[in-house]
């Protein structure tokens, strides 16, 4: 963790009563139109998890990356109860909006991962925070058979102490426990297959660029067709040779296709 961020100023914030991580990466190669890129994590991720991929990205695009911890991750504050089916929800339009407001970030664009990826497509569509663009990848949109047989498969190598997956992320996250359960725990409620976002898409009036791999063991290409059919301006990516992670499996394709979005959506008036 310290060597991926070493030099760089870390602080916490408080957000709806919690203590969130979070770290500020100005670009190397500043742009006079300046923008700021809200990176939010997957369901297993943090700020350290994202490694160098949102300083790369800073770099690249000219923009600032502004990276934080969910409430229950990395170095933020534990979770003291369970989540209900509704978190992805609660963090989309209540905790990241206050969370944009405390750090004074005006029309930020939103690039999300996974779990991220839906709680910005929930933030554009279901607040009045003016965006300028949303990044999604591998997001959902619902709930798909193939996720939770994948979800179910995390407990099971999280429960076998020879597969070591608890010391690894024990790397990331301060509470472990309580991060890897948060997360597993809510996906394998009841009433979760029936969660669905679908409702934000056709109020979504940024761009949107959905980047999806082919082989993404947690969903399938369905939940980018939906975003194309019901959102008003989305531009697609589907890659083959590449799973649930497409910046780590992918990461010159997505780069070039971030950096292009990015640029776009400067020069739009």
């Amino acid at each position: 963790f310290k060597e991926i961020f070493i030099g760089v100023s870390m602080s916490f914030i408080a957000v709806q009563g919690h203590r969130i991580e979070c770290v500020r990466l100005p670009s190397a190669h500043p742009k006079e139109s300046y923008l700021s890129i809200v990176f939010l994590h997957e369901g297993l991720g943090s700020v350290a998890m994202c490694r160098d991929f949102p300083q790369v990205v800073a770099d690249a695009t000219g923009c600032e990356s502004v990276v934080y911890s969910r409430y229950g991750y990395g170095r933020s504050d534990p979770i003291t109860r369970p989540h209900d089916v509704g978190f992805m929800h609660n963090e989309g339009l209540n905790v990241l909006p206050e969370l944009l407001d405390k750090l004074s970030l005006h029309k930020p664009i939103l690039l999300g991962h996974s779990d991220g990826a839906s709680i910005a497509l929930i933030c554009a569509g279901g607040t009045k925070v003016p965006l300028t663009g949303v990044i999604v990848m591998a997001p959902h949109v619902l709930v798909e058979d193939v996720c939770i047989r994948s979800i179910v498969a995390a407990k099971a190598i999280y429960d076998d102490p020879e597969t070591h997956l608890r010391e690894r992320l024990a790397k990331f996250h301060a509470h472990v426990d309580s991060a890897f359960r948060g997360w597993n725990d809510v996906w394998l409620h009841p009433q979760f297959p029936f969660w669905n976002i679908e409702e934000y898409l056709p109020t979504i009036s940024c761009p949107i660029l959905a980047i999806q791999g082919e082989d993404d063991e947690y969903g399938t290409m369905d939940q980018l067709d939906r975003i194309a059919r019901q959102a008003k301006d989305v531009q697609l990516l589907k890659l083959a040779d590449c799973r649930h992670s497409p910046h780590k499996d992918q990461p010159e394709a997505v780069l070039e296709e971030v950096g292009a979005f990015v640029q776009r959506l400067m020069s739009s008036p």
